[in-house]
Formats: structure tokens, C-alpha cells, sequence
């Protein structure tokens, strides 16, 4: 005799059971990755604009990172705030800050160049410091662009299929690229959860300074950056040891000792760049100017650095002191 259906009741109760096991199988696998990552995939850091009006953007530990590297190496190569803003929107609408390894036919990267179109190898492009400077050497190349529509010269670099798409993350790009070229101090934070799967140390974070800001940048004294014809001296840095888990960012301005508006800007680049790493380079504490970041606090914000805290508490803007976990 054949076996008997389930009736519609018992095949709807089995229905419901077996989605909410694919739920709490989703849930757990969630969790797992929420554990081994430190949070990497859920927005764990915060940029405020400095001009008191409110606006903010959340993004990830691995934005933060690239954003940081994108703006580094702009300012390494003397572009002005608004260039980097172009770059900054730019990877906001191309790869949403992430360094992926797909995109449309032979698209790779921060900024979804392709090879094919002689933007370089794929290893090449899939390495943040690469993609950028070349995105940076294009723009450069843009008659006026700086006069230009924040879309229109991004459009004129990138040649993409939706010219208008780069406006909507305009205003994100500004907030993002004035904290991160040090115009907006202490305005950019994270939870600086640390991630599983990265070096530590004050070794990996002198190595990530160098592949970001370059060698010469992190040297004492005569930094330049360009050709000779466009050479232009730059604030720069040494990054030396304090004890076995400190790392001291000597900030200095080679061509106007005087100038402390620049020299704070360049600290607070360096403090924000720290940040923006804190989480794959292990980052517990980052002090400049009288204000110290540390990481793991509820609110992720910047406070004034008491005497008793051995950290720079003074409010010195020579230097810059990253704190790590090892």
C-alpha cells in the first residue's frame, strides 16, 4: 500500500522548522566570522565632519585601511585636498573601499582598473598603494580639473558606463578626506577590534607607514616628492622606538618651522592613519596634540590624555606616539 503524503499541517509545521534552522545556521556562521575577524565586515569605525554640521560616515576597519592608503599616497605625491576627495568618491562608487578581485570584464581593485587598458598588471592594480598613485597620475593629467565637477573629473580619469554615479558619495569623500589629510582634527575613530589574520608590532607598523607614505616621506629631513621640475618639499616623518611596544612619529615642517597649522595637519594625519590601522596592525592607543585614541572604549572617541597616562599627555605636536599590542 502506497505511503501516505504528509497532510498540508504537518508539511507546513516541517517547512517552518527547517527555515528557522537555515536562520540559526546563518546566525552562528555570522557569529563565527563576527569572532575570527574582529567585526571586520560590520561598520566598526566613524568619521564626523569638523565643521559642526552633523554629517558623519560609517565604514569598516577595511575601508578605513584603504581609505587611509589612498590618501597617503596622494598627499605623498603633493595633490591638493579636493584630489583626494576625487580619489576617495571615486573608490566609494567603483569597489565601495574594498580591494576586490572581480568586476566588469577585466576590472580589478580599489578603483576597478583594468588591465587591458594599460592601467597595469593585475598585480599591480590589486595593490592599494599602486592603484592609487596611478588613479593620482591620471587626475593629474586632467586640464583644470580642480575647476571641475567633482563627477566630471572623476568621469574624465575613469571613463566609466555611469558618469553620474560618483556624486552621491561627494559629500562622504569630504568629510573622509579631511580627517584622513589631518584638516579636521581628531575627528575619525574606531572600535579597533584587532583582526585575526594580520602581523603586529611596531615593525608591521613602520612597514605599513613606508608602503603608504614611502620611505623618503618617513625620513628626518629633505622629503620630496615629484620630478625635479615639480619637486615640493613635504612635512615628513621618522618613525623611531620608544620601548618594545611604542612607536614615535617625529613630525616635522622642512620649509617653514613656523608654520603650525601644516605641522598639526601632517600629526594629524599620522594620529588618524594610526586609527584607520588599528585594527590590522593591533593599535591600542594612539596620542598627539593632548588627545589619545584608545581602542575598545564604548564610544571610540578622542579625549584629552591625562599627565599620569605616560602616553605624550602633553599637548606637543612634534610627534605622534602609536601604542601597540606587542
Amino acid at each position: 500500500m502506497p505511503e501516505l503524503s504528509p497532510t498540508p499541517k504537518r508539511r507546513g509545521r516541517l517547512f517552518r522548522l527547517g527555515a528557522s534552522f537555515v536562520v540559526l545556521c546563518a546566525v552562528a556562521g555570522y557569529l563565527v566570522v563576527q569572532y575570527v575577524t574582529g567585526g571586520a565586515g560590520a561598520p566598526g569605525c566613524k568619521v564626523v565632519s569638523g565643521k559642526g554640521d552633523g554629517a558623519t560616515y560609517e565604514f569598516t576597519p577595511e575601508q578605513a585601511v584603504n581609505a587611509a592608503t589612498i590618501t597617503a599616497v596622494g598627499t605623498g605625491r603633493g595633490m591638493p585636498e579636493q584630489a583626494v576627495t576625487i580619489a576617495l568618491a571615486t573608490a566609494l562608487q567603483e569597489s565601495g573601499l574594498r580591494n576586490i578581485e572581480h568586476g566588469d570584464r577585466d576590472s580589478l581593485g580599489l578603483f576597478q582598473q583594468r588591465p587591458s587598458q594599460g592601467w597595469g598588471t593585475p598585480k599591480e592594480i590589486l595593490d592599494p598603494t599602486y592603484a592609487a598613485d596611478i588613479f593620482y597620475e591620471h587626475l593629474s593629467k586632467v586640464p583644470d580639473y580642480l575647476d571641475l565637477p567633482l563627477t566630471v573629473a572623476a568621469q574624465r580619469v575613469q571613463r566609466s558606463g555611469f558618469p553620474s554615479a560618483y556624486a552621491k558619495h561627494e559629500q562622504d569623500a569630504k568629510i573622509l578626506a579631511a580627517a584622513l589629510t589631518g584638516q579636521s582634527a581628531a575627528t575619525l575613530t574606531c572600535e579597533g577590534r584587532q583582526a585575526a589574520t594580520r602581523t603586529a608590532g611596531p615593525d608591521s607598523v613602520r612597514s605599513a607607514l613606508a608602503r603608504d607614505f614611502g620611505r623618503d616621506a618617513l625620513e628626518p629631513a629633505g622629503a620630496v616628492v615629484g620630478g625635479a621640475a615639480t619637486a615640493t618639499p613635504v612635512p615628513s616623518a621618522s618613525a623611531g622606538s620608544v620601548d618594545g611596544r611604542t612607536v614615535k612619529l617625529s613630525v616635522s615642517e622642512e620649509t617653514d618651522p613656523g608654520d603650525d597649522r601644516s605641522l598639526r595637519e601632517r600629526g594629524w594625519q599620522l594620529a588618524h592613519w594610526a586609527v584607520a590601522n588599528a585594527s590590522a596592525l593591533h593599535i591600542e592607543r594612539v596620542s598627539y596634540a593632548g588627545r589619545q585614541w584608545i581602542a575598545g572604549n564604548t564610544d571610540s572617541q578622542w579625549r584629552a590624555a591625562g599627565a599620569a597616562s605616560g602616553a605624550g599627555a602633553t599637548k606637543d605636536t612634534g610627534s605622534v606616539r602609536v601604542l601597540t599590542a606587542q
